[in-house]
């Protein structure tokens, strides 16, 4: 699959686009929104179960060895982060370019030129979004209303957009969802 636009929509002026143009390509964009919300959530839970069995073990330890154990969990944080950074570097790094969450709603994340996902760009991807979001509060994710990509600060600042996968694009053209 290459990634030039011209060889997608038979444009010669093509080439002076972007790659997913939502107005070349509008079925690339539709609903992203509202999925990738729904795609964050179950990404969440999928990094929260393994935390959490982590802490309840820990507890129990702590338990068995009379309290000497529940010095474990300073290692709860930092093994969150890591957790957290190879989950998210591996889904975004690997073959479909999407986290679980993401597979789940058919979105997936290329580079801004529509090359696939790689694994530091995962990891840096999850860091740069939580740290502006703690940083600068939850109304950075705002940025989406005001730019046709719709893409968020995160998304700006590396290069990348969220878009549906070749499948429900294909879907969405095949059933004329207004295109």
């Amino acid at each position: 699959m290459t990634y030039a636009q011209s060889d997608r929509t038979g444009d010669p002026l093509a080439d002076r686009r972007q790659p997913f143009d939502p107005f070349a390509e509008p079925e690339r964009f539709e609903g992203v929104l509202p999925r990738r919300v729904i795609a964050f959530m179950i990404d969440v839970v999928i990094l929260f179960i393994p935390v959490a069995a982590f802490a309840i073990f820990v507890f129990l330890f702590g338990i068995v060895t009379l309290g000497l154990g529940w010095g474990l969990y300073w290692l709860l944080g930092p093994a969150s982060v890591v957790w957290a950074l190879v989950y998210y570097g591996t889904t975004l790094g690997g073959p479909e370019s999407a986290t679980l969450g993401m597979r789940m709603v058919d979105l997936q994340m290329r580079t801004a030129h529509g090359a696939p996902s790689y694994f530091v760009l995962g990891a840096v991807h999850a860091v740069v979004f939580w740290v502006s979001v703690s940083a600068l509060s939850p109304l950075v994710l705002l940025v989406c209303f005001f730019n046709h990509r719709k893409r968020l600060l995160h998304d700006i600042l590396l290069g990348t957009v969220v878009i549906n996968n070749e499948q429900r694009a294909r879907r969405l053209r095949a059933a004329g969802f207004g295109y």
